[in-house]
């Protein structure tokens, strides 16, 4: 028996000593200063201690771990471990002036680092008596897809624990209502008579652009079976011959997007006549009701690409640039798109360099040495943006003297997606297609600011995942004009070179 106690007072006391220096360590490394011994990130203080967690209504303060990870008996030791492991690689093996704390705050990536049961952890009530009736139904549209894992409490509070400038989540009914430019105003469109590149006027505003007049031709569409991140909707190819048309030099602008919600924009949810604003006609285009949320994600308007237009909306407006115009404006479909955009090359991009060259994506892709600097010239994607879109001006031309066509925002076509669209073509050439009669989501061509090289080909194929992009929008219905959660997709337009123009440049 004595031998016993000789053996198990001793054991017991380490025992006690471990976990209260278990506790003591976890103690110390769950502090403030601890965390930020790693995370050498002064964006990162600077906006927590700006944030609605600095200190809260009842005077508390919220620190890292209590957002950052998951609370204890709920995999909150594994994940600090797995956690402490990782930053501690990144503080000795990265720069910290190297880390992108805009791309890092972007909600994508935002989602990997804020557990939903810390949230819910702290906020066991989610109807309190001060929350505002839009509040309440967005909080109910949370409570009723609970477990769906699509939604997360930062989809519609990405700014709680850190503070952004400008966010905005809810109704937004002054979106659009002003104009920074109003010294011209055009009251006429252009008139064009003959097939040449063009500036379009956009009357009752002053806003114009440019269209690109892009000759007729064939190509081979698709991609060939042993490109670099080919995807197999991306075949057979098949010869294509196309029609002359004119397609803008840039993505649609924001000036130009509000040039269409100033004339046109309902009032509340209904998309009838009755929404119109004073002095429109009856039977006029009604165009988009007011977003919820910023839907520029406050990285400015002006010459930027528009963005979270569904493409419902992109469709009415190139209905009502083609009524106030007097000529056929609509989306291109996924041919012209392909053609264009290749500007008579038959190579993954319409510049030299194959996708492996510019690629960084992977574990080791810091140690290849690639020379981005042409693809930098053309594009604008993950490696060159600063985790947002950029004006028009980034970047130069193709040969056709369109910009940014593989960059910047991704684009809406007219046509219907389908894996195997090109293999309903069959064999031999085929003039001017249209994609498939039906469908369900829509084709989008190019890659965006947050793509990597591969997704860059003029090749590449994708398409509209409206269900997906309309997740945090509580509203019932859902918006119809605005997605919730796509910031990456814009469109470019093109006008139709018709009969009546052919026969005035014939008078001519």
């Amino acid at each position: 028996m004595k031998k016993f106690w000789i053996i198990f007072l001793p054991g017991l006391a380490l025992g006690v000593l471990i976990v209260l220096g278990t506790n003591k360590a976890i103690s110390l490394t769950s502090a403030n200063d601890f965390c930020a011994s790693c995370h050498i990130h002064p964006q990162a203080t600077k906006s927590w201690k700006k944030s609605v967690h600095y200190i809260t209504a009842s005077g508390t303060k919220t620190g890292c771990v209590e957002c950052h990870l998951p609370p204890k008996g709920e995999g909150h030791i594994p994940e600090k471990i797995r956690t402490g492991m990782r930053d501690v690689w990144g503080k000795i093996t990265k720069d910290p002036d190297s880390f992108d704390w805009e791309e890092r705050s972007l909600l994508e990536n935002a989602r990997h680092y804020v557990p939903e049961s810390a949230c819910l952890h702290c906020h066991e009530t989610l109807f309190t008596p001060e929350l505002s009736r839009e509040g309440e139904e967005a909080h109910l549209y949370y409570e009723r897809s609970s477990g769906s894992g699509d939604l997360h409490c930062i989809n519609c509070h990405l700014n709680a624990g850190h503070y952004i400038e400008g966010y905005k989540h809810g109704g937004n009914e002054s979106f659009g209502m002003t104009s920074a430019n109003t010294e011209i105003i055009y009251e006429d469109a252009a008139e064009v008579n003959s097939f040449e590149s063009f500036t379009e006027y956009i009357p009752g505003s002053s806003v114009s652009f440019d269209m690109v007049a892009v000759p007729g031709g064939n190509f081979m569409m698709g991609s060939p079976e042993d490109e670099e991140y080919r995807e197999p909707d991306e075949g057979p190819r098949v010869r294509v011959g196309i029609s002359p048309f004119f397609m803008s030099e840039v993505e649609v602008t924001w000036d130009e997007y509000l040039a269409f919600y100033a004339q046109t924009s309902a009032e509340g949810r209904s998309t009838d006549t009755k929404g119109l604003r004073s002095g429109a006609e009856a039977d006029a285009i009604t165009g988009a009701t007011p977003p919820y949320g910023q839907p520029d994600k406050n990285w400015g308007m002006g010459k930027r690409p528009v963005i979270s237009i569904t493409h419902h909306a992109a469709e009415t407006y190139c209905r009502w640039l083609s009524s106030v115009t007097g000529k056929k404006y609509r989306l291109p479909t996924e041919a012209e798109w392909e053609y264009a955009c290749r500007a008579g090359t038959d190579t993954p991009y319409f510049f030299e360099g194959d996708p492996e060259d510019f690629q960084r994506r992977g574990f080791l892709s810091g140690l290849r040495k690639n020379d981005t600097a042409k693809i930098n010239t053309f594009v604008v994607y993950r490696e060159n943006s600063p985790a947002k879109t950029q004006e028009p001006e980034a970047v130069k031309a193709n040969p056709f003297g369109l910009k940014n066509m593989p960059g910047n925002v991704a684009e809406f076509c007219s046509d219907w997606y389908s894996a195997d669209t090109y293999s309903r073509y069959g064999e031999g050439a085929i003039k001017d297609p249209e994609g498939p009669d039906s469908g369900k989501e829509k084709v989008i061509r190019g890659g965006s600011f947050r793509d990597e090289a591969g997704n860059l080909r003029s090749a590449n194929r994708d398409h509209t995942k409206t269900e997906k992009w309309l997740r945090t929008d509580p509203q019932i219905p859902k918006s119809k004009w605005w997605y919730s959660d796509c910031f990456h997709v814009g469109f470019r337009v093109v006008c139709e070179y018709d009969d009546a123009m052919r026969s005035k440049e014939n008078i001519q």
